[in-house]
């Protein structure tokens, strides 16, 4: 499948309505603090599930409590995608979710 990388209009237009996201080495990145540790692994199990549907998959860092998501779309040149803004917005909702089953 191929995607178009989004224009810089397009990406900041993302990133203005999505402050904690920020764009780092050509990705877009976002740092999460769950409550615990169980929580944040917890987290990045809906995470799993939501991208492995959309067969996109994210590098994801976990260190204690924070989880670290890296979105970026090899087949477009490693370039963020409207799939990776996406995705992102769509883990923001899950965050905000979990923490509120919690």
């Amino acid at each position: 499948m191929h995607h178009e990388p989004l224009t810089q209009t397009e990406l900041e237009a993302f990133l203005a309505t999505h402050a904690e996201w920020s764009v780092q080495a050509g990705m877009l990145v976002r740092t999460y603090e769950a409550p615990s540790f169980p929580e944040a692994i917890t987290f990045v199990e809906h995470v799993g599930r939501l991208c492995e549907a959309a067969d996109h998959h994210p590098d994801i860092d976990i260190r204690w409590r924070k989880v670290t998501l890296r979105f970026v779309t090899h087949d477009a040149g490693n370039r963020v995608t409207a799939l990776d803004s996406r995705l992102a917005g769509e883990c923001d909702a899950l965050f905000s979710a979990h923490l509120k089953l919690g």
